[in-house]
């Protein structure tokens, strides 16, 4: 089996049975993005620890393509229990890779099984697909920071 259909495998596994799927309580924060290149949607929790360094967890409810609802699981898959910093350099380095044109490989010891992404990168219409998720969670933890301000 070679690399890319190992990737085609992880993205529609996730697909078929997404993790942290379905909305949860407690959370510190939730946000709503929309994709209207695709209809893609998404509504998406974060709860972190008290001190804000951790993210507890996360969940969404998604609709749209098998891209961003595959990535968003993903997504969830690498950040719960992750420390912050570690959470957003993860999202950094995602974003890198997805908006690279392919012209960025992507660092498999950042992101874990978002690595699998990496060929959306060389289609300009499924990256905001992709992004969709990451960027939901950036916004959701951020709200969360606020709010502890």
């Amino acid at each position: 089996m070679n690399l890319e259909s190992m990737y085609q495998e992880v993205i529609l596994d996730h697909y078929k049975n997404p993790t942290h799927a379905g909305l949860k309580a407690p959370f510190d924060a939730e946000v709503h993005h929309v994709n209207p290149s695709c209809g893609d949607e998404l509504t998406l929790r974060v709860k972190l620890s008290d001190d804000k360094q951790t993210v507890v967890d996360v969940s969404y409810e998604a609709t749209g393509c098998s891209i961003s609802q595959a990535s968003v699981s993903v997504m969830a898959e690498e950040i719960v229990g992750k420390p912050l910093p570690e959470a957003l350099d993860k999202l950094a380095e995602f974003e890198k890779m997805i908006t690279s044109r392919g012209h960025y490989a992507g660092d498999d010891e950042i992101i874990g099984d978002g690595i699998a992404f990496s060929g959306v990168s060389q289609y300009p219409a499924r990256v905001k697909c992709a992004l969709l998720g990451w960027k939901a969670f950036q916004a959701a933890a951020a709200e969360s920071m606020e709010e502890q301000e």
